[in-house]
C-alpha cells in the first residue's frame, strides 16, 4: 500500500509505448482527426466550447485533444511522465492547444494552480485512486462555482461477475483491496511490459456517490448503461455501438456515468 504510486507509475510508464503503438487506441486515427469520446459522454456533457475543463488521470491525453477540439480550453494530469510526453508530443503534432501536467491526483490543486468549469475523470481512472473522499474533496477544489464533476467509467458490479459469462456471481463486491496483480502484457496486446506489477483498489457504486455528496457536489444524475468497450467476458459480442451479453442472456450494469455540480458562488453551501 506505501508503494502503490511508484508502482503503478512504472507500469503506466511501460505502458505508455505498447498503447500508443497500438491499434486499440489508433493514434494515426486520432491524428486523422477520429474521436475516441463515447457518444454517451457527448451528449451527457453538453456543450463544452469556450469552456476550462481538467482531465484527471488523462494517460497520453486522446480524450483530453478530444474535447479540445469540441472547443474545451484543456490541461490534461497524469502521474505518468510518459504519457505526459506522449500527449504534449501529440498535441503539438496536431496544432491542438492544451496544457499537460504530471502530478498525482491528490496534488492537482497545487500542481495545476488553477480551478475549471469541467473537470472530467475519464474510463477507468477510479480503481487506481485508494481513497475516494480525497479524490472528491481535490475535485471539489478544481472546480470553479456553478462548474461540474463528469465521471465515466466501468460499472463495479462488474468485478463480482465470472470472466467466462460475465453472468454469474463468482466474487465479493465489498472487497475493497488493494489487489496486487503481477500480469506480463497490458490490454491492448502481447507485448511484454518491463514493470508487471500493479495495484488496484475497488468502490463500490454506494461510495462513488457518496464522496461526491460529501465533497458538496450536486448529484444531477447517476446513469447506468448495459454495455461496455471491449469484450469484458468471453461471450459478449460487438453489437449497437458496444460489446454486450448474448441475445436472451440477463443485462447487468457494465459501465456508469455521474455529473455533478459545484455550488453557485454566494450560495453559502461547500463544494465550490
Amino acid at each position: 500500500m506505501a508503494d502503490y504510486l511508484r508502482i503503478n507509475r512504472d507500469n503506466w510508464n511501460a505502458r505508455v509505448p505498447v498503447h500508443v503503438a497500438s491499434s486499440f487506441y489508433d493514434v494515426a486515427g486520432f491524428k486523422s482527426g477520429r474521436s475516441p469520446l463515447r457518444a454517451f459522454e457527448i451528449e451527457e456533457m453538453g456543450e463544452v466550447a469556450g469552456r476550462s475543463l481538467v482531465h484527471l488521470q488523462c494517460h497520453f491525453g486522446l480524450d483530453t485533444l478530444s474535447w479540445a477540439r469540441r472547443g474545451a480550453e484543456v490541461t490534461g494530469l497524469d502521474l505518468s511522465d510518459a504519457a505526459i510526453d506522449q500527449a504534449e508530443r501529440i498535441a503539438a503534432e496536431c496544432g491542438i492547444p492544451a496544457r499537460f501536467v504530471t502530478a498525482d491526483v491528490y496534488d492537482a490543486p497545487e500542481a495545476l494552480g488553477a480551478t475549471y468549469d469541467i473537470v472530467y475523470t475519464g474510463i477507468g481512472a477510479l480503481v487506481w485512486l485508494p481513497d475516494l473522499t480525497r479524490w472528491a474533496g481535490t475535485v471539489a477544489r478544481l472546480l470553479k462555482p456553478g462548474g461540474f464533476l463528469y465521471v465515466a467509467d466501468f460499472h463495479p458490479f462488474t468485478e463480482v461477475l465470472d470472466d467466462e459469462t460475465g453472468t454469474k456471481v463468482t466474487n465479493d463486491y465489498f472487497d475493497r483491496g488493494p489487489h496486487v496483480w503481477d500480469y506480463p502484457h497490458t490490454y491492448t496486446g502481447p507485448e511484454v511490459l518491463e514493470h508487471q506489477t500493479s495495484v488496484e483498489f475497488r468502490h463500490g457504486m454506494g461510495e462513488i456517490v457518496t464522496a461526491v455528496a460529501n465533497a458538496g457536489l450536486r448529484l444531477e444524475f447517476l446513469h447506468e448503461h448495459d454495455h461496455t468497450l471491449f469484450r469484458r467476458f468471453d461471450t459478449y459480442t460487438e453489437r449497437d455501438g458496444g460489446y454486450r451479453p448474448p441475445a436472451g442472456a440477463p443485462r447487468v450494469p457494465l459501465m456508469f456515468s455521474l455529473r455533478a455540480t459545484a455550488s453557485p458562488a454566494g450560495s453559502g453551501v461547500p463544494g465550490g
